[in-house]
């Protein structure tokens, strides 16, 4: 019975050492799953209470902040890098010290963080969706229809005088017909401050962003030519034509950004027409019944989406 005793108590103290060990070995397992980058190249740029700050966690807060775009780089040795460093480690000792004293804890809190939980998962599944659609041949191809389908017109590039009255026009048309600079005459006659200093030069346009008495001017004119006066608002214009070229079409790099948020809007639009389709959904709203002569809100505008780009270069908007 002793020798049984014994035993027992030579198994306690190696029981204990096994426990023990195992709990340090979880530990270290843990702490090293911890530091384990979550990002390729990912570097620890600081600890609070051991827990590592990612370079990855930087960048993310910058892009939070507007610091920079996404996907843009963020040098470690710059001191934006170093103060979104700091508020990082701010924050994370601020959010220790609200669960320390058990705010995380009020219905109201959890509810808030539920929501902000939602808002990251909806835009995971959002960024997952649209970066398998919206490919360099989606691009490539809603360009290209854009192009074939829109409709190829002429540019026009002109220099203006615009004076107060007809009698001033004629004057002005009198010193152009004897040898004036259009140029010289734009500086010194023209009350058009916009093209006054730079020698009356309006640029490339299209004549359907003008105004219909330039529209009708300069549909017919040739290059070269000049004419006028004839009456635009505030006064009187003469108008040299400088050239005439067919219209260049927007390039691929600047239909971009245009082209990616209609993709973006178009596959989005579907899936939460899937999910409704899909889902039940009750909504609680309460309407106001409609009252004879009540004035009426303007209605709410849709968000702001582009359309698939139609525009061309030198275009106004």
């Amino acid at each position: 019975m002793f020798q049984h005793l014994t035993v027992l108590r030579q198994a306690r103290p190696l029981a204990a050492v096994l426990l023990v060990g195992g709990l340090l070995l979880s530990a270290c397992e843990g702490r090293q799953k911890a530091d384990a980058p979550p990002e390729p190249g990912d570097t620890v740029v600081a600890r609070v209470e051991g827990a590592p700050i990612w370079t990855s966690d930087v960048k993310r807060e910058a892009v939070a902040q507007g610091l920079i775009g996404e996907g843009e780089p963020l040098d470690p040795a710059s001191d934006p890098f170093r103060r979104t460093t700091d508020e990082v480690i701010d924050r994370r000792l601020l959010a220790a010290e609200a669960t320390r004293r058990k705010l995380d804890r009020d219905p109201a809190v959890q509810r808030r963080l539920a929501a902000a939980r939602e808002r990251i998962l909806a835009d995971l599944v959002v960024d997952s969706t649209v970066s398998g659609a919206i490919s360099e041949s989606a691009i490539r191809g809603l360009y290209q229809e854009q192009v074939r389908l829109s409709r190829q017109t002429e540019e026009i590039r002109a220099r203006q005088i615009v004076v107060a009255t007809q009698a001033e026009a004629d004057a002005v048309r009198r010193l152009l017909g004897s040898g004036g600079s259009f140029e010289a005459l734009a500086m010194e006659r023209s009350v058009d401050a916009t093209t006054r200093f730079n020698g009356g030069d309006l640029g490339y346009f299209t004549v359907d962003i003008m105004p219909d008495s330039y529209a009708a001017a300069l549909k017919t004119a040739a290059a070269g030519q000049t004419i006028g006066p004839f009456p635009v608002e505030g006064g009187w214009a003469l108008v040299r034509i400088e050239d005439r070229r067919p219209e260049v079409p927007i390039s691929l790099e600047a239909a971009r950004p245009q082209i990616v948020r209609f993709l973006t809007y178009d596959q989005v639009r579907d899936l939460l027409e899937k999910l409704r389709g899909q889902a039940k959904v009750q909504t609680f709203l309460k309407t106001t019944p409609d009252v004879p002569g009540q004035p009426r809100e303007p209605a709410a505008a849709p968000p702001a989406t582009d359309p698939p780009p139609n525009r061309k270069e030198g275009k106004a908007p």
